[in-house]
């Protein structure tokens, strides 16, 4: 049996408990934008917050993309998150290479050069990257500006959070 058919098994068992007022709609209370590595799934126990109250959006690096900047808009202006979390690591795969380089060793892999350059978003510093996506998303028109949008960098070593100062953060008048 494959993984896929292992897991359609497992749903079958979960749906004879399966919580029928999940099917009424969210209304978390945050939006995390976090990296699709499995190490950060356990969000729920990381921030100390229920699963209900996190709009939780994964991404590769994790990149503030188009995309991810479209869900963080329907978080906040349709389903009602006033915070935005940026939640970055250390020990991240894509430090570990350069778009070049990536591109050019898929293409010399597959030997199919044609969908080059690709955008994989890799990036060096966890803290310098978090503060690009702030700006990112703090400078978009459609992020209501009453919404805290915050940086971490979650250290995988220790499991704590170090907060990721923005220059855009705002000061008290």
């Amino acid at each position: 049996m494959s993984i896929i058919d292992d897991a359609l098994k497992a749903n079958r068992n979960y749906a004879k408990s399966h919580d029928r007022k999940l099917a009424q709609r969210p209304a978390p209370r945050i939006a995390v934008v976090t990296c699709m590595d499995p190490r950060l799934s356990n969000l729920p126990a990381i921030l100390g917050l229920p699963q209900a109250d996190i709009d939780v959006i994964r991404t590769g690096g994790p990149a503030v993309t188009d995309d991810v900047l479209g869900e963080l808009i329907v978080s906040n202006r349709v389903l009602g998150t006033t915070e935005i979390m940026l939640l970055n690591h250390t020990g991240c795969g894509f430090t570990t290479f350069t778009d070049e380089e990536l591109n050019a060793k898929l293409a010399a892999a597959t030997g199919d050069a044609s969908p080059t350059p690709m955008r994989f978003f890799s990036y060096k510093d966890p803290e310098q990257h978090t503060r690009e996506q702030i700006k990112k998303v703090r400078s978009h028109p459609w992020i209501a500006k009453d919404v805290a949008v915050r940086g971490f960098v979650f250290d995988m070593e220790t499991g704590l959070l170090s907060e990721v100062e923005s220059v855009l953060r705002p000061t008290a008048a």
